[in-house]
């Protein structure tokens, strides 16, 4: 019998499942909620972007205080619009731009 702190969360069970991390899981919830149908491709490819889009950001865009600078909010905004352009497919325009301003 497991104990209550060895019990994962449902939240951590899906995560497990989807197999990403807990942030990539809030990226990809963004990209793919409310109601989003999507084939097991599209949802593999969805998860793919997530795990890009945390990574590119960690990696080049969110330093110290990214957020006070006009620039910097900018290229955090243009890798946010040209990673999820690959998800164009399952996007209609108006969905593409409500998910890049969500994220």
């Amino acid at each position: 019998m497991n104990s209550p702190a060895r019990e994962l969360t449902e939240e951590e069970q899906r995560g497990i499942a989807e197999t990403l991390s807990e942030e990539e899981l809030a990226l990809f919830d963004l990209l793919t909620r409310p109601n989003l149908k999507l084939s097991r491709a599209e949802k593999e490819e969805a998860q793919k972007v997530a795990r890009e889009l945390l990574d590119t950001l960690k990696a080049e865009r969110l330093v110290l205080d990214w957020r006070k600078k006009q620039q910097t909010r900018a290229g955090v905004q243009l890798v946010i619009e040209q990673i999820l352009d690959k998800l164009l497919s399952v996007y209609t325009p108006e969905l593409y731009e409500t998910k890049c301003s969500a994220v």
